[in-house]
């Protein structure tokens, strides 16, 4: 549900400004009313160029950083940090680029092979000169090796490697190679050096970031609670050529008294009532403990406004429903089990709520995993149980048809699923602006559900052909007063019917293809069972042609990669599609926008280093 606000407007005196923002501060639930303005924008360029920075910074540490060290050492400041990273950084980079040059020296070199060039100076100064060529196998000259004592040193990729040596210089139809200065030898010796820097850099660069990343963090909050201020102060409206200021903000209701009694504590001019729907309030939302992990769900969607309802109730356990049906295995529900619970223990608080919500799927998974009949691929409606558990299992076909049980229960969720849609929208429809501005939805809702419940007790002969025809007509008749008559009171008759014929033919076009959409459900689930079973049958076929020692082992690992993959494979899915029929099938029906504007509380940032 949606927690109810208050708002407030405060008129504060300019010199008691910053101090009553701190106070405000401190209190942390208030919800503060931004003003637009590129003058705000102007004023806090600078802090938010810092902020990115720092958030850069931190991204990059955190890739070097393996052993963080907890303690915040405040010797060095946020800018110190930064030099010192960008120093060490530039030392890396710089040796990088030496090795770079030093291993293209060494290519070249390697062609020519290993020698000393003192020794080359020595015939320099005997009176030789000794020059270094190559060319094209078919450019080479024979001749050359007389004339100019040239010597051949290697042949690659149809080209000659060769030196000449000769007592004047000469010009020879070749290209004229210039060697690096350093042998070969002292290239890898430098080659070895340079990679050693790199190490030891990358190693204080390691030590550096485990070291000083929980100060870049501390400083970087610090710098947000710095930048929160300053936007803080940007929103307050001055009044009276400025010396009052006039600030808005909101609170949720529960909490309204704490900032009341720091408000009468300060002798400030404030103001305070309850939030209407057209003003747009932040939207806090307020559930139990199993709804309260889906809203990470909604919140990826947008928020509700403050006059819609929090769809999050409705999503928690469809979607848990339809996760289950997808995965459609017991034997994975009790591996995501296990993994929620394993992983809960390493991960951090905020993340350990996240493998809550694995937990819960699982469990989901496990339950109608035993309905659906499959536990690691193999069908328990097979397997010798008691004839009462089977009678529980939904498998098979329909008696005396073609169609699958599954399939049908598929269809059965997603009518069941939409029908609430349609119902939520002429409840909330008829909440935000009046029964009267909601006899459409109220049409369309009291047709597809009464066509629907007619249908099906005349389908179970609860009800005899003659009432049916009745009921149909009755259910139509009043259904098409508020489609086609009174969808709105402001347009006159013929306008209200043309647009309750566009209306029939994207409903009637809108909600089959919508209802088909449920299938999904029914396809996915199949598949991933029969991946399993086909991983099982595989895995044995193995065990029986390798022989009792290889063919146990081979089996193992089969089962083991089968169904880790398709675990992985079947847990994309189940989190994809159902989010699909979420975001699409669901809110389209119920009218959910999720333009509402999340309540983030003017407060101390909170520090895992404090």
């Amino acid at each position: 549900m949606i927690a109810k606000m208050k708002k407030l407007t405060f008129l504060i005196y300019h010199k008691e400004y910053e101090s009553f923002l701190q106070d405000l501060r401190e209190v942390g639930v208030v919800h503060i009313v931004e003003r637009k303005s590129g003058e705000i924008e102007g004023q806090l360029q600078g802090f938010i160029q810092k902020r990115n920075s720092y958030k850069a910074l931190l991204q990059n540490m955190l890739r070097y950083a393996d052993q963080v060290d907890p303690k915040v050492e405040k010797s060095l400041s946020g800018d110190e940090i930064i030099n010192r990273y960008e120093s060490i950084q530039a030392m890396i980079q710089a040796s990088q680029q030496r090795l770079v040059t030093v291993q293209k020296d060494l290519a070249q070199m390697k062609v020519w092979g290993q020698f000393d060039w003192a020794r080359i100076r020595q015939l320099e100064e005997m009176g030789w000169l000794m020059n270094f060529y190559t060319c094209a196998e078919r450019q080479f000259d024979e001749s050359w090796e007389e004339a100019y004592h040239a010597i051949t040193i290697h042949r690659e990729g149809g080209r000659v490697y060769f030196v000449t040596v000769t007592k004047e210089p000469v010009e020879l139809d070749a290209e004229k190679v210039v060697l690096p200065s350093m042998s070969l030898l002292q290239l890898e010796a430098e080659k070895s050096k340079i990679e050693a820097e790199i190490q030891e850099h990358m190693e204080n660069l390691r030590q550096f970031c485990n070291a000083t990343v929980s100060t870049c963090k501390y400083v970087a909050a610090r710098l947000q609670e710095d930048l929160d201020m300053e936007q803080v102060k940007l929103n307050g409206e001055r009044l009276a050529e400025g010396s009052v200021l006039l600030l808005e903000g909101w609170v949720p209701e529960e909490n309204e008294q704490t900032v009341l009694d720091m408000l009468e504590s300060r002798s400030i001019y404030y103001e305070v009532r309850g939030a209407e729907k057209e003003d747009n309030a932040p939207i806090k939302l307020k559930n139990n403990a199993f709804v309260r992990m889906y809203e990470v769900l909604t919140k990826m969607y947008g928020m509700p406004d403050y006059g819609e309802f929090d769809p999050t109730p409705i999503l928690a356990p469809f979607f848990s429903l339809f996760f289950a049906f997808c995965m459609g295995d017991a034997g994975y529900g009790l591996i995501l089990i296990a993994l929620g619970f394993l992983l809960k223990k390493k991960m951090s608080k905020s993340m350990a709520g996240m493998m809550n919500l694995v937990i819960t799927l699982g469990i989901f998974t496990t339950v109608f995993g035993a309905v659906l009949g499959t536990f690691f691929g193999v069908s328990l409606f097979d397997v010798e149980l008691p004839q009462w558990m089977k009678g529980l299992m939904i498998t098979g076909k329909i008696d005396g048809t073609n169609y699958d049980k599954q399939m049908l229960l598929a269809l059965i969720i997603g009518v069941v699923h939409i029908c609430l849609a349609m119902t939520v929208k002429a409840v909330c429809s008829t909440v935000r602006y009046g029964f009267k501005a909601s006899l459409s939805a109220w049409g369309w809702l009291l047709l597809v559900v009464g066509f629907i419940c007619t249908g099906g007790l005349s389908f179970f002969e609860v009800i005899s052909a003659e009432v049916t025809n009745w009921a149909f007509i009755v259910i139509g008749g009043i259904s098409a007063i508020g489609i086609y008559l009174l969808n709105d009171f402001h347009r006159n008759i013929f306008a209200n019917i043309g647009a309750g014929v566009w209306d029939t033919y994207n409903m009637a076009t809108g909600l089959l293809g919508d209802t088909l959409s449920y299938i999904r459900l029914y396809a996915l689930g199949l598949a991933g069972g029969m991946l399993g079973g086909v991983f099982n049958q595989l895995a044995f076929m193995v065990n029986d042609a390798a022989g009792p020692v290889l063919g146990w082992i081979f089996c193992g690992l089969i089962l083991v990669f089968g169904h880790a993959l398709n675990i992985a494979m079947s847990c994309l899915s189940a989190f994809v599609h159902p989010l699909r029929l979420t975001f699409v099938e669901y809110f389209k029906n119920s009218g959910y926008e999720g333009k509402g504007e999340a309540y983030k509380p003017f407060s101390v940032m909170k520090s895992n280093n404090e």
